[in-house]
C-alpha cells in the first residue's frame, strides 16, 4: 500500500471472534437484549482505500452471513459503509458516511425504520491491537437523542496475513 492510502480501518484487518448484543425491540424503550456470537474477517480492497468485512452471525432466529463494504474518498476525507446480508440478498442498506476523529469513527445516514424516518449512527472504536467495538444507534427525533440498539465486541482470532 502506498502513502496515499487512508489507514483509518487498518485496525480491523484480520480475523475476529465477535460477541453481539442487540435490543430485541428497537425505538420502543426496551432494555431487553439478545446476546449471541459470530465471526468476522476483514481484508483491504481498492488498493487499500477500502475494505470488505465478511461476517457470520449466529442470530437467535437463525444464523446468516453478511458483508460490510467500506470505501474512502480522498477528495472529501469521508468513508462510506454499505451493509448487505443474505436475508435480503438484493438490497444494499443506505450507506452511513463519516470519518475518524481522535480515534473514534462516526458514520451517519438518513434511513427508515418500520416506515418512519430515522437517523442511523455507526461508531467504530479501536480499543487496542486485539479488541475493537462497533455500535449502531437510531434516532427518531432528528439526532437529538440516540438509542444504541446493536453492539459488536471484536476479539482478535488470528493474525492478518
Amino acid at each position: 500500500m502506498s502513502d496515499d492510502v487512508c489507514r483509518d480501518f487498518d485496525f480491523v484487518f484480520g480475523d475476529w471472534l465477535v460477541r453481539h448484543r442487540r435490543l430485541t425491540v428497537r425505538l420502543a424503550g426496551s432494555d431487553v437484549w439478545d446476546e449471541f456470537d459470530g465471526t468476522s474477517s476483514t481484508r483491504p480492497v481498492l488498493g487499500g482505500n477500502g475494505n470488505l468485512e465478511d461476517n457470520f452471525i449466529e442470530f437467535p432466529g437463525g444464523a446468516y452471513r453478511a458483508v460490510a463494504l467500506r470505501s474512502y474518498d480522498k477528495a472529501t476525507g469521508l468513508w462510506a459503509i454499505w451493509w448487505l446480508d443474505q436475508r435480503n440478498p438484493h438490497h444494499l442498506d443506505v450507506p452511513v458516511v463519516g470519518r475518524f476523529e481522535n480515534g473514534v469513527g462516526t458514520f451517519l445516514a438518513d434511513d427508515c425504520f418500520e416506515g418512519r424516518p430515522i437517523k442511523v449512527r455507526f461508531t467504530w472504536i479501536s480499543l487496542d491491537k486485539d479488541t475493537c467495538l462497533w455500535e449502531q444507534a437510531f434516532s427518531a427525533d432528528g439526532g437529538s437523542t440516540w438509542e444504541t440498539n446493536w453492539t459488536m465486541q471484536f476479539s482478535r482470532a488470528g493474525e492478518f496475513s
